[in-house]
């Protein structure tokens, strides 16, 4: 009987370890975990938000790359007082090794850099894994036209990764229904609005491409981005191929030293846009860094530029 019992126990652990190791895709690597990570680190701020959104506070050792650029939602500022940033831009291998960390949850361009310090394969000997943000996978590869999909991948696989499943589930079906219900009483015009993103820059504007998440956004609400044939997610273009698209709306992304304002002031002051019929009719809306990029955020995004394109 007690040999019944020996083996029972020692078929439930066996169970308990399978059921514990889980995999992920992240762009084109396949990520094992054996154990749910400890001391999760994230950069940026639409990262870190997502990780709040999932609850993942005391799973985590801190977060960086925010307040050297930008500012967190308000109304997550409470939820991440708890933890330290460890960076105020991007994290170096010391850094990340010193906060004893197990788990990156970064991007390219977000956090690391192709060919940089701080990558996968960097980190992997110090048993800091690393999963990758989907929108910035087309930094090391292709990938599909950025869509929604890309944010929606990323909470799902969180979920999986610190074993939050049901709650990753349960926030990505409220943002599709939520996000269904406003696209099915949007009243938008047949043909979509030409809208040019407005990152920075003055001498060339450093803009979102067909892989970049304003291209999503845009889209649902019911416009086009008039970049989106540029095989990038975020990119620098000369101001004579965006007078050429004459947007009819300019989205200003909000962050860093130069405000929105003082971007759209630019514009508007500046001759040669002076035929665009957004400066002509003077139609900016703007998103903040968070809003734009992947995270939380997105469907307010949207629904914000809705209602600038067409008042809803």
């Amino acid at each position: 009987m007690k040999k019944l019992g020996l083996a029972l126990a020692v078929a439930l652990l066996s169970s308990s370890a399978a059921l514990a190791e889980v995999s992920v895709q992240s762009c084109n690597r396949t990520v094992t975990f054996d154990g749910v990570p400890q001391r999760a680190i994230s950069n940026d701020s639409n990262l870190t938000e997502m990780m709040l959104a999932l609850e993942l506070q005391d799973n985590m050792a801190g977060y960086t790359g925010i307040s050297g650029w930008k500012t967190l939602d308000e109304e997550l500022t409470d939820q991440v007082a708890v933890l330290p940033e460890l960076a105020p831009k991007y994290p170096s291998k010391e850094v990340l090794i010193g906060a004893d960390a197990d788990f990156f949850f970064a991007g390219w361009n977000y956090g690391m850099k192709v060919g940089g310090p701080v990558t996968p394969e960097t980190l992997a000997p110090f048993g800091i894994k690393v999963y990758e943000l989907t929108e910035s996978c087309i930094h090391i590869g292709e990938k599909p036209k950025v869509s929604m999909d890309d944010m929606y991948n990323d909470l799902l696989n969180l979920g999986r990764i610190f074993d939050v499943e049901e709650r990753a589930e349960a926030l990505v079906q409220a943002y599709r229904e939520d996000l269904a219900q406003f696209k099915a009483g949007l009243k938008a015009a047949d043909t979509p609005l030409r809208v040019f993103v407005y990152d920075g820059g003055e001498d060339s504007p450093f803009t979102a491409g067909r892989y970049g998440m304003p291209t999503a956004l845009i889209e649902a609400a019911g416009g086009t981005n008039v970049t989106d044939t540029l095989d990038k997610s975020w990119v620098r273009v000369n101001w004579e191929a965006v007078v050429e698209t004459n947007p009819e709306v300019i989205v200003i992304i909000n962050y860093g030293e130069v405000t929105a304002a003082q971007k759209r002031e630019f514009m508007l002051n500046n001759p040669a846009f002076a035929d665009m019929d957004a400066v002509k009719n003077d139609r900016f809306v703007t998103l903040e860094y968070a809003e734009a990029t992947p995270g939380p955020r997105n469907i307010k995004a949207i629904k914000k530029l809705a209602t600038a394109f067409w008042g809803n």
